[in-house]
C-alpha cells in the first residue's frame, strides 16, 4: 500500500520543476536559472521561495490523503487543482499480497477502458410444465395467505409507508458497508455503476476477491473508478462464502449489504432497504431479494430433498420467474440467496455455532443462527414489477451465467443434510410454522446413560395406540447418535433419514472444548426451545440427576413454551416404575407437577412404631417430587420419640415439628395436624402405627392425575384416596369380613372401586373436601356423642365417641361423597394398620375386640399397575360405587339417600343437597343434584 510510480511518471524533480513552471511562472516553460556568487539579493529570494515551498508542501500532502475526499472539501483554489492533478497519482486504500505489491505498478485506466461485462444471449427460463406451475403457485398462495394473516405482509408502498428511524437525508441518514464477492463473473463494473447511483448514497464498498483467478483484473476495474470509499481487498487464499462475512465483522456502519457477483441492484434498493430496516417490524430482521422456503412433510411423514422435481412438497424459491412468482408483498423465507441486508450487529450471529460446513450453505446458516440466537427473521422485500430500480437482482439470467455449485449432487446432499440439521435442532421453518406439531412427550439425555435409563419409558409411549413421543440427544462428545441409537434398539438410518424420531442437537458444534457451562447450556436451551415450538410437547422428560447448567436450559426451554409444556424430572430408578404415564391424556399430565403431596404423622409415644413408618417412607419412590413432611404431637410425647423426630432427614422437602401444650386427644390431633395451603396442597394422614408400601406415593399420583386432574374427567364426589383395602364392613355391628377381589370379580377382581367410607389407615384428602370437613366438624362438634343430630340408619358409627373419622362419614354421607380404594390380590395395600395399643386399641373404654388379621394386610412389593384392568386405571365411568354397607349404588343412589335423610347444616329438599362454598369450606344454599 502506498505510492507506486509507473513508467510514464516524471522523476519528483523534473515533476517539481515543471509544476513549478506552470503555476508560479505563468505557464511558461522554464528556464535554467544562473545565479552569480557575487548575488546577495538573488540568495534571498531563493530562501524566500525555499519557505513558501515548505509551506505549500505541508499543505498539498494534507489534500493529497486518501482520507481526504476532495468533493466534499471547500475548494482552495490552486492547492486543490494542484491536488486534484496529484491525486489519481496515489494507488487507493487496498489489501494486497506482498508478491503482488512488491511486482505490480498501478497503471492509471478509465472504466470504460478496463470494465467488462457479461453477455447473455438467452431468454429468461420459463417452464411449460403445467402441473409444477400450478403446484408452486398453489403453496405461495398459501404461505402467503398464512402470513398475511398471522403477522400481515405489506406491498411496497405500505413499507415505505411505514415510521422508519432511517432517511435518506438529515442527521438520520444510515452508514451502509456494501461487501462486493467476486471470483469470476464480468459484474464489478455493472454492480459499482449501479451503486454510484443510489439514491442514498452508500458508507463504503469493499471488493472482495478470495483466491479468485481474475484478482488482477478485478483490481484494475476498482483502481479506474478512483473512488476514496470504494476499497479493494485481496487474498490468495479462497476464505469461500464465509469470507465475507467474517469481513462484514470489521465495519463500523449502521448496516451491511453484502452480494453475490449476479446481483445487480436497481439504484432505489439502499434506499429501500434501509427504510424497511428502520421500521419497528423488520428492525430485527435480515432483508433480501431472494429467499427459499424449505421443504414441508409429504404424506409418509418424511421430508423430501429440496432439489425435488414435480414435488410441491420440495419447497419455494422465491422470486421465481421460471414459474411466473413475482413477490409483490414482503415474505419471509427460511432462508435468503445472494444477497443480504442486516444489520452490524447482527451479522456475527452466524459465527455462534461451527458451521455445518464450510464449503456451501452459509445462507441456510445465517438465517438458522440468527432466528434461534436473536429471534430474527428472513424476509424477501417485495418489488414494483414496473420498475426496475425497486429490484434487488435487476438481471435474474446473470444466475444461469456460470452457475454455483448447489446443483451439483454431492452438493444437494450436503445441503439437504444441513437444513434437516436445522429443523431438528430447533429451526422453525415457515412448514413448522404453518403446520404445528403436537406431540406427547419430548426426552431429553445429554449422555448414553441417560438414552439408557430413559429408554423403557420412551418406548411405552412410542408404542401406546395415540401416543406420539421423540428423543433429543446432546450429540457430539457428549451422546454420539449412532450409538443412542444401538442404545434404543433402533436402526443407525434413523439417524440421516429425514423423518421425525431422534433429534441429534451436536452441542459440541457450539462448546467444542471449552470448558464453560455458558455454551452448553445457550445450545441446549436455544434448540429445545425450538423444538418445543414446533412439537409442542405437553411433557419435556429427562432424568433428574441431568447435570445442574443443562437442567438450568431445559427449565428456561419449558417455561417459554405457549402451550404450558411441563419439565418432568425423573430419578432413573423410578423411570420402570412409571409406565402407566403412556396412558394418560396429555392434558393430564401437564399438572404433573402441580399437586402437592405433604406428609402429615400422628405420634405420641410409640417411637418403635414411628421409626418403622419412617423407614418405610424413606424407601419409597417419589419422582423427584417435593413432599413436605410435619410430626404432629401431643403434650404427653415421649422423650423417645422426640429425639428420633429431631433426628430425622427428610430429603424430599421441609419439615415440620408441632407439639400442643395441652392434651388434645385423637380428634384433635389428626383432625388439626393438616390444612390445605391451596387447591393443590393434598394432605396424607398416617398414624405411628402404619406402615406404607413403596409403591404408595406412585398410586397417590397415578389416581390423582387419572381422576382429579384429567379435564375430561368430573368426579366431584371424590373426597379421599385411599392407601388401605378394607377386610371388614366396619359400620355394621357384626362387622362381616368381606373380601373386595371376590365382590369385583364379574367386573374384575383387581379392579379399584369408590366407597362411602373415608380410611383412617392411610388416606390423601383432598384440599376443598377438607375444608369443608372443618366447618361441618365446627359446627356439629359435642363432647357427647348422644349429642349428635346425624343418625344414619342401621350404622354402629351412631355411638362413635370422640371420633374425627365419625364427623368424617356423617358428612360423607349426608353429601354423597365417596373414596378411591385399592383392591389388589390378597388384599395387597399401599398401607396396613399394625393395630398396636394407642387411643383406640386395646383403650380401657373400648368394648370392642379386634382381630390383628382382620386389619394387618400385605403391603404391595411389585409393580401395581400389571393386576389393574388392562394394566391401567380403569375410566371414571366405570368404577364401582359401593356405599356405607358395602352394598353397589350408584353416585346419584348415595346423594339421594343422604338427601332423603335430611339432617345436614341446612334443611334441604328430597332433591336437593348443600351446597359448598369450595374456598371457605362454608354451606352457602340447597342445589339440586
Amino acid at each position: 500500500m502506498g505510492l507506486v510510480r509507473t513508467p510514464s511518471m516524471r522523476s519528483g524533480d523534473n515533476l517539481l520543476e515543471g509544476m513549478l513552471s506552470d503555476y508560479v511562472g505563468g505557464g511558461k516553460p522554464s528556464t535554467k536559472m544562473r545565479v552569480p556568487k557575487s548575488s546577495a539579493r538573488l540568495v534571498a529570494a531563493l530562501t524566500i521561495l525555499q519557505f513558501a515551498f515548505a509551506m505549500y508542501a505541508t499543505f498539498l500532502l494534507y489534500y493529497m490523503s486518501p482520507a481526504v475526499d476532495l468533493r466534499t472539501k471547500p475548494d482552495l483554489a490552486w492547492a486543490t487543482k494542484i491536488a486534484h492533478r496529484w491525486k489519481h497519482f496515489i494507488a487507493q486504500p487496498h489489501v494486497y499480497s506482498n508478491i503482488q505489491e512488491n511486482s505490480l505498478a498501478i497503471i492509471s485506466f478509465s472504466p470504460q477502458e478496463v470494465c467488462e461485462y457479461e453477455k447473455i444471449e438467452f431468454s429468461q427460463k420459463k417452464s411449460e410444465d403445467a402441473l409444477m406451475i400450478r403446484l408452486k403457485r398453489e403453496l405461495y398462495d398459501e404461505v402467503l395467505n398464512f402470513q398475511q394473516k398471522s403477522v400481515g405482509t405489506e406491498t411496497l408502498p405500505q413499507l415505505m409507508r411505514m415510521k422508519s428511524v432511517w432517511s435518506t437525508r438529515g442527521p438520520n441518514v444510515p452508514k451502509i458497508t456494501v461487501i462486493l464477492n467476486h471470483f469470476k463473473r464480468k459484474t464489478l463494473c455493472a454492480q459499482i455503476n449501479s451503486l454510484l447511483n443510489q439514491t442514498l448514497p452508500f458508507h463504503h464498498v469493499w471488493v472482495l476477491s478470495f483466491g479468485s483467478p481474475n484478482e488482477l483484473s478485478l483490481k484494475r476495474i476498482v483502481d479506474s473508478y478512483n473512488h476514496s470509499r470504494i476499497s479493494f481487498i485481496s487474498s490468495s487464499y479462497d476464505f469461500k462464502y464465509y469470507g465475507r462475512f467474517q469481513m462484514a465483522l470489521q465495519t463500523e456502519a449502521d448496516f451491511v449489504y453484502i452480494l453475490d457477483d449476479d446481483m445487480i441492484p436497481g439504484t432505489k434498493m439502499l434506499e429501500i432497504l434501509a427504510h424497511v430496516g428502520g421500521t419497528e417490524k423488520y428492525r430485527n430482521s435480515v432483508l433480501g431479494s431472494i429467499g427459499r422456503i424449505l421443504p414441508f412433510r409429504q404424506k409418509d411423514f418424511t421430508f423430501p430433498s429440496y432439489r425435488k422435481f414435480r414435488s410441491k412438497e420440495a419447497g419455494l424459491y422465491l422470486p421465481d420467474p421460471a414459474y411466473d412468482i413475482t413477490v409483490e408483498r414482503i415474505v419471509q423465507v427460511d432462508f435468503l440467496s445472494s444477497s443480504w441486508f442486516l444489520s452490524a450487529n447482527l451479522v456475527k450471529t452466524l459465527f455462534i455455532e461451527t458451521p455445518f460446513t464450510f464449503m456451501t450453505g452459509e445462507d441456510l446458516h445465517l438465517s438458522y443462527q440468527l432466528q434461534k440466537y436473536r429471534n430474527a427473521g428472513s424476509f424477501v422485500l417485495p418489488v414494483d414489477p414496473n420498475d426496475k430500480e425497486t429490484w434487488g437482482d435487476s438481471e435474474h439470467r446473470l444466475a444461469y451465467v456460470s452457475e454455483t455449485t448447489v446443483i451439483f449432487k454431492d452438493i444437494v446432499q450436503v445441503r439437504d443434510d444441513q437444513w434437516w440439521k436445522a429443523l431438528t435442532t430447533g429451526y422453525i421453518t415457515q412448514w413448522a410454522a404453518m403446520y404445528p406439531q403436537k406431540i406427547d412427550v419430548l426426552f431429553y439425555a445429554h449422555s448414553l446413560s441417560e438414552v439408557k435409563a430413559l429408554a423403557p419409558l420412551l418406548e411405552m409411549f412410542r408404542t401406546t395406540p395415540g401416543r406420539k413421543a421423540y428423543i433429543a440427544i446432546s450429540g457430539g462428545r457428549y451422546c454420539p447418535c449412532e450409538q443412542a441409537a444401538i442404545t434404543l434398539k433402533w436402526p443407525k438410518i434413523v439417524c440421516k433419514e429425514r423423518r421425525f424420531k431422534i433429534f441429534d442437537l451436536e452441542i459440541g458444534a457450539i462448546s467444542g472444548v471449552s470448558k464453560s457451562d455458558v455454551p452448553v447450556v445457550q445450545a441446549v436451551y436455544s434448540s429445545i426451545r425450538g423444538l418445543i415450538k414446533i412439537h409442542n410437547p405437553s411433557l419435556l422428560i429427562t432424568v433428574a440427576d441431568i447435570d445442574v447448567s443443562v437442567k438450568s436450559a431445559l427449565k428456561m426451554a419449558a417455561d417459554t413454551s405457549v402451550n404450558q409444556t411441563t419439565l418432568v424430572l425423573l430419578p432413573r430408578p423410578s423411570i420402570p416404575k412409571v409406565l402407566w404415564m403412556a396412558y394418560l391424556r396429555p392434558t393430564a399430565l401437564q399438572n404433573w407437577n402441580r399437586m402437592r403431596i405433604s406428609v402429615n404423622i400422628i405420634t405420641q409415644n410409640r417411637a418403635k412404631s414411628l421409626q418403622r413408618l419412617l423407614t418405610a417412607l424413606q424407601n419409597a419412590y417419589y419422582l423427584s417430587d417435593e413432599v413436605p413432611i410435619s410430626f404432629n404431637m401431643d403434650s404427653k410425647v415421649d422423650e423417645a420419640t422426640l429425639k428420633l423426630v429431631g433426628s430425622f432427614q427428610w430429603p424430599h422437602g421441609p419439615k415440620t415439628i408441632r407439639r400442643r401444650i395441652i392434651q388434645g386427644g385423637l380428634i384433635r390431633a389428626v383432625s388439626e395436624s393438616w390444612y390445605p395451603s391451596s387447591d393443590d396442597d393434598f394432605g396424607l394422614l398416617l398414624e405411628d402405627d402404619i406402615e406404607v408400601s413403596p409403591y404408595y406415593y406412585l398410586w397417590i399420583k397415578y389416581a390423582l392425575l387419572t381422576y382429579h386432574y384429567d379435564p375430561q374427567v368430573s368426579l366431584p364426589e371424590l373426597s379421599s384416596i385411599s392407601l388401605y383395602t378394607p377386610r371388614l364392613v366396619e359400620v355394621v355391628k357384626e362387622r362381616p369380613k368381606w373380601n373386595a377381589t371376590e365382590f369385583f370379580k364379574k367386573i374384575h377382581p383387581n379392579t379399584p372401586y369408590l366407597h362411602q367410607l373415608p380410611c383412617s389407615w392411610g388416606a390423601v384428602f383432598f384440599p376443598k373436601h377438607w375444608r369443608e370437613f372443618y366447618a361441618y366438624m365446627g359446627s356439629r362438634f359435642t363432647e357427647n356423642a348422644k349429642e349428635n343430630p346425624v343418625q344414619i340408619p342401621k350404622s354402629r358409627t351412631n355411638g362413635w365417641q370422640a371420633s374425627w373419622k365419625k364427623f368424617l362419614i356423617d358428612m360423607m354421607y349426608l353429601r354423597g361423597y365417596v373414596s378411591l380404594y385399592p383392591n389388589f390380590p390378597n388384599q395387597a395395600s399401599f398401607s396396613t394398620n399394625h393395630m398396636e395399643p394407642g387411643a383406640h386399641i386395646s383403650a380401657k373404654d373400648n368394648v370392642v375386640k379386634h382381630d390383628k388379621s382382620d386389619f394387618e394386610v400385605p403391603l404391595m412389593k411389585d409393580d401395581f399397575t400389571k393386576y389393574l384392568p388392562a394394566t391401567k386405571m380403569p375410566p371414571a365411568s366405570k368404577l364401582p360405587v359401593l356405599n356405607l354397607f358395602n352394598q353397589a349404588v350408584s353416585l346419584k343412589g348415595l346423594k339421594a339417600a343422604g338427601a332423603k335423610l335430611g339432617q345436614d347444616v341446612i334443611t334441604c329438599r328430597g332433591t336437593e343437597q348443600v351446597f359448598v362454598d369450595h374456598h371457605t369450606g362454608l354451606p352457602k344454599n340447597c342445589t339440586k343434584f
